[in-house]
């Protein structure tokens, strides 16, 4: 099978180091096997959602040389698709609407925290009779533990129940959720390999899930270790995290970050400028460290 990866980053900022690390291992990954790479702009959130961010995001990784195979999907255009998947999971019973506000649920103290800080949600909306497609929307998870092997982690094993609950397809304000979105566009383009950073990984078991349940190809998973700033703290990009701008104007030039963020994937012995094509070769999943990477002192 060809192999075919995908970054899918939501533009509701500017690429940060870590976005920037996770589209080229995920574009290595796919040029080391031969196969192809694609970006697709997850901008169901309408709100929070920018086009012009998505442009400035595609320029980043253009200047990077991570150019995609084929035109980039907008998620924004894929309503039908995912009214589609909500009508296939309603015909099967798998859906039912949710009245839980998240004043609700930050009140239910019945419901524990689990890994990476999700609170899983613990189904008070279970039996709710069918009210139409108007509502919030909620899939019903199978009970039962999911184990996949991860491309960088290992052997995993999820009870998806356990971190995430029943999760929300459908949004009261008309939004599409992420596990719909995600889980349909990966099975309509053929993604045969996800990489993405270590603190998706627990929704991983959800999304196979749904993907079962749709009849969708389960890709292979990867989750990276974070990049994080000097102090440790966590990037963000609606914080003004350090992206190719902020770096450029304190001198630090596109072959500079491309030979750090190679370093930092196990390619290169040391940090040294380069073009993403030298690093093709030097690309193998169990080179890559697991754990968390900062940035040096000098960038921030």
């Amino acid at each position: 099978m060809t192999t075919l990866g995908r970054f899918a980053p939501s533009p509701t900022g500017l690429l940060h180091l870590g976005n920037l690390r996770t589209a080229l291992a995920s574009w290595l990954s796919a040029r080391a096997a031969g196969g192809r790479w694609i970006v697709r702009m997850e901008d169901v959130d309408g709100p929070r959602c920018r086009h012009d961010l998505g442009e400035a995001q595609l320029r980043d990784l253009a200047l990077l040389g991570l150019e995609p195979d084929g035109a980039v999907l907008w998620q924004s255009d894929r309503g039908p698709a995912y009214r589609t998947a909500l009508e296939t999971l309603q015909a099967m019973g798998r859906l039912y609407p949710c009245a839980c506000s998240r004043k609700d649920l930050q009140k239910l103290a019945s419901a524990p925290h689990a890994e990476d800080g999700l609170r899983p949600y613990p189904g008070r909306c279970r039996e709710r009779p069918w009210e139409g497609f108007d509502r919030a929307l909620r899939f019903r998870l199978p009970e039962g533990e999911v184990a996949w092997d991860d491309r960088l982690l290992g052997p995993q094993t999820d009870d998806p129940g356990r971190l995430t609950g029943d999760p929300l397809l459908f949004r009261r304000d008309g939004c599409f959720a992420y596990h719909l979105a995600v889980g349909v566009d990966d099975g309509a383009q053929g993604v045969t390999e996800v990489v993405r950073g270590a603190d998706l990984r627990a929704v991983t078991a959800t999304q196979i899930r749904l993907q079962e349940a749709l009849g969708l190809p389960r890709p292979a998973y990867a989750h990276l270790g974070l990049v994080a700033a000097p102090d440790g703290s966590r990037l963000g990009k609606r914080d003004g995290a350090l992206g190719l701008a902020a770096l450029a104007a304190r001198g630090v030039g596109v072959p500079e970050v491309i030979g750090w963020l190679g370093w930092s994937l196990g390619c290169l012995d040391q940090p040294e400028p380069c073009s993403t094509r030298d690093l093709i070769p030097a690309f193998a999943w169990d080179r890559v460290p697991r754990g968390e990477v900062r940035i040096p002192a000098a960038w921030a």
